[in-house]
């Protein structure tokens, strides 16, 4: 196991796999051990295996630590003893670490992380960055998503619970992707996950390693690819963890003006070539060993500005940690997706390494959401005011690859959530006004991104304390809307017009761009054919007759019209539609939108049942056999 080169890489900061060096690796006659830690004066392993016993570790001359233990396997816990040069003897948790004791513990468990029988070869094998396919993505926290009765850790579904439970509801809603909010092993049930302490390891609160393979594994099998949130800034401070590890400051700045974050954590130092191996393997890692189809960067603008503020100088050691991960990892990697959180929106961050760019695939929108929610928050008369926050995100579409994203962030406590945050005068307002604002992301270019309970119309802000209301759904204007995003999801997914030519500016034209008078919006969405589609959004209260300039006549089709009464609307619908003179006339009432499609004389009135379509399950799926 040991590797005399492969480790001096790691202390270049060029290794990309140093998991397969570092931690406790099962072999035939014992487990080997390996730590780095170079200002240690003496490291041993600490072996909790059936009785108690302290191992004495031998040093190289890049201060790894490595020792062989004989008649162990996996499940031994262990950590390691650390004598520091002033004689302080410090007990750390194994940073390359695949399997933790619950919190509040915190040793690490021997983990055999290869035995388990993937059987996504196929997903895999077709596996893209989904440019020119359907990108809808449904975040995840795991420990509030659903609960059971009881206290404490026991009201957790656990990871083979959540692939009967989760994977069911995210294929039967449409969604393309579920992205996990992080899941390194992290202490403090209040960080979320993005002040973390084991960065190789999945989160014990949920069960075992390869159950959570098994719920990807699952999640594959079901057409659904998994993306990772994950945390490059910073770690927690907890002392079993990454601070101050050999009694010196390893992994963090030995200044303190740069070492603390704005989060009361600890960052990396990006300055130190072995802190580059460690982040870019352990990303490197979750892709390799758990076949994640999908980074999210958290905080990525911290890593281009110490306080992610373009003023400041850049943050040369962070831009070249991403510049040189991504570059590596994409090459390793062309089918996995590189997300950046950037509230910069920098030009060329979605540009491939090699023309200057930062090497993302894609970029979250803050702009956006912030702008757009501010929309949906003003009164009509105020939305005549405003009526270009909505039309301005395409004039600097082209500057990226945008998820339209409305996260944890955007609907936690202190934020608010959709429904709240939008303006009317009564229930039934408010829902239509939802509807419509949802038509609008679901069409806008641009991939897309929802947390959990966006899709209820969720009232109470998130906080990890209390899980969704899924009682919400035993009233019939949430159990309305929720079959509204059901069926826009999967309008999403078979319309090609949609998603096919995304970020292609010549595939969307502005229909009615300066309405403000009528607070409308008009736009066309192209096919790879040109076959269009036509979407039209009333933000105003007011029902109205709308000439739709569509530039051909023929005959049109609803697919989707958010006032459907099966979704809560006053059910105005229009039938027997053809466009004369290059116009379509409509009926629309306040609050709506509707998507428009050119068909057959004999498709008029036909309205697709999309989920119907589409609900077919593959061969395998929802397995109950125990990982093997």
């Amino acid at each position: 196991m040991y590797d005399h080169n492969r480790i001096k890489n790691h202390v270049k900061g060029v290794e990309a796999s140093s998991y397969e060096l570092f931690g406790a690796h099962i072999e035939r006659s014992g487990v080997f051990f390996s730590v780095f830690a170079p200002f240690a004066a003496s490291v041993s392993v600490s072996i909790d295996a059936g009785g108690h016993e302290d191992v004495p570790m031998r040093r190289d001359m890049f201060g790894v630590w490595c020792v062989m233990i004989a008649g162990i396997g996996e499940g031994a816990r262990y950590k390691y003893k650390i004598w520091t040069e002033d004689g302080e003897c410090v007990e750390k948790s194994d940073p390359f670490a695949f399997y933790n004791e619950v919190r509040p513990n915190t040793a690490s468990i021997v983990y055999d992380i290869d035995n388990y029988g993937w059987r996504d070869g196929e997903w895999i094998a077709q596996r893209e960055k989904n440019y020119d396919r359907p990108l809808n993505i449904y975040e995840v926290h795991l420990g509030t998503w659903k609960v059971k009765d009881g206290e404490g850790d026991e009201r957790f579904y656990r990871y083979e619970e959540l692939k009967t439970e989760l994977v069911p509801y995210v294929r039967d809603m449409g969604y393309t992707h579920i992205e996990f909010m992080p899941m390194c092993e992290y202490p403090f049930d209040g960080s979320w996950g993005y002040q973390a302490t084991g960065f190789y390891a999945p989160t014990s609160r949920y069960g075992e390693p390869r159950y959570f393979m098994d719920l990807i594994d699952t999640c594959h099998l079901n057409g659904i690819g998994v993306i990772l949130d994950f945390v490059p800034v910073h770690f927690a401070t907890d002392s079993h963890g990454l601070a101050k590890f050999d009694g010196e400051y390893l992994y963090e700045s030995d200044s303190e003006q740069m070492r603390e974050s704005e989060w009361g954590s600890y960052r990396f130092d990006y300055s130190k070539p072995h802190v580059q191996s460690f982040v870019r393997s352990a990303i490197n890692f979750w892709i390799n060993k758990y076949h994640i189809d999908g980074v999210r960067f958290d905080a990525a603008a911290y890593m281009m500005y110490l306080h992610a503020n373009p003023d400041e100088p850049e943050y040369d050691c962070g831009v070249w940690f991403l510049k040189s991960t991504l570059y590596t990892l994409g090459a390793y990697h062309p089918d996995v997706m590189f997300i950046a959180e950037d509230v910069l929106c920098r030009e060329k961050d979605t540009a491939p390494v090699i023309y200057g760019g930062m090497g993302f695939d894609y970029l979250w929108n803050f702009g956006w959401s912030s702008q757009t929610r501010r929309y949906m928050s003003l009164s009509y008369d105020e939305r005549r005011e405003e009526h270009s926050v909505m039309t301005y995100p395409m004039y600097y579409f082209n500057t990226g690859l945008f998820i339209l994203s409305i996260s944890h962030d955007d609907v936690s406590e202190g934020k608010g959530t959709l429904i709240n945050n939008i303006y009317g005068d009564s229930q039934e307002e408010k829902f239509a006004a939802l509807r419509t604002y949802y038509m609008y992301q679901i069409t806008h270019p641009g991939k897309k991104h929802n947390f959990m309970g966006n899709e209820l119309a969720e009232y109470m802000a998130w906080n990890n304390e209390q899980p969704l209301g899924w009682n919400l759904l035993t009233y019939p204007i949430h159990d309305s809307y929720h079959e509204f995003v059901r069926d826009a999801n999967f309008v999403y997914k078979t319309e090609e017009a949609l998603f096919s030519r995304e970020y292609d500016l010549r595939a969307f034209t502005w229909v009615d761009l300066e309405n403000s008078g009528s607070s409308i919006y008009a736009y066309r969405r192209d096919d790879r054919e040109g076959t269009p589609l036509f979407v039209v959004l009333n933000f105003s209260h007011d029902e109205c007759d709308y000439y739709l300039e569509v530039g051909f006549d023929t005959y049109f089709r609803e697919i989707l019209n958010s006032d459907t009464d099966i979704y809560g609307g006053s059910n105005v619908r229009n039938y027997n539609l053809s466009s004369r003179d290059g116009y379509l006339k409509i009926h629309m009432s306040g609050l709506s939108g509707v998507i428009l499609k050119p068909c057959e004389e004999n498709e008029v009135d036909v309205m697709p049942e999309y989920y119907e379509e589409n609900k077919d399950t593959p061969d395998e799926q929802y397995s109950e056999e125990y990982p093997r």
